[in-house]
């Protein structure tokens, strides 16, 4: 297409594999677990299988990747569960938060489910891919329409590069049909035009904003720490926030 993509490496990669989980569920919750190396995430498939999607380092990564499959289980249960050193100071002032929202009739977030545990791995179903960012200017070229990870990459921790793949795929058949009823040819400008600035107007902020939380949660300076916990609770005591964020994401 002959257009630029702008790129950069988070020095990180994905491992990700198909697992088992160790107990009957209906398993329709996400999981994710902040680690000092970076996030492990559960998605849930079905009621017994979900899919795993863990970022850590490229040395790690090829360590899990060279495991015997008892002891990758073994090491991903440690991951979910592991009790890591926690701030003291942190720990008080979310706690007195946590009272503040009581006061007020606001859930204080105290009430926690636990993570699942991990059984198995699906058959031949552990790789891992370096994670980065990247945006491709443009979209469109005549007879050309980038949609997905063909025009955008993001880091995983936000769960959001099959939303934005999604949006694209909704959005482009809409402008497609639009074109049809309007007995335009389906490679015409200004429907392709329309599409890209749609999604590129959705997509860029959401890149961007998953881009900030990962050098959020890449930092383990006290006051960051403090600041994105509190940003955390209250973003879970208000719920038209929480409404906000949820439609933000789906689109």
């Amino acid at each position: 297409m002959g257009v630029q993509y702008l790129s950069w490496n988070y020095d990180q990669m994905g491992v990700v594999a198909t697992v088992r989980l160790s107990e009957d569920t209906d398993n329709t919750t996400a999981w994710q677990r902040f680690l000092p190396t970076g996030p492990v995430a559960l998605l849930p498939l079905n009621s017994d299988y979900s899919s795993l999607v863990w970022s850590t380092t490229h040395e790690h990564a090829k360590q899990l990747l060279n495991m015997p499959e008892e002891n990758f289980i073994d090491a991903l249960n440690d991951a979910l569960w592991k009790q890591y050193p926690r701030s003291g100071a942190v720990d008080a002032c979310m706690s007195w938060l946590g009272s503040v929202l009581r006061s007020i009739g606001l859930p204080d977030g105290a009430e926690r489910q636990l993570p699942p545990s991990v059984a198995t791995l699906a058959p031949s179903s552990r790789a891992a891919f370096p994670l980065g960012f990247g945006h491709s200017t443009r979209y469109v070229a005549p007879h050309v329409a980038l949609v997905g990870d063909a025009a955008h990459r993001v880091h995983p921790l936000a769960g959001q590069g099959v939303n934005l793949g999604f949006g694209d795929v909704k959005d482009l058949t809409d402008f497609l049909s639009d074109a049809l009823y309007s007995g335009l040819d389906v490679s015409h400008n200004d429907w392709l035009e329309k599409y890209e600035s749609a999604r590129q107007r959705h997509n860029v902020p959401m890149q961007l904003a998953v881009d900030a939380l990962y050098r959020l949660y890449g930092a383990d300076l006290p006051p960051v720490v403090l600041a994105r916990s509190v940003g955390l609770q209250l973003t879970n005591a208000i719920h038209p926030l929480k409404r906000i964020l949820r439609k933000q994401m789906l689109c």
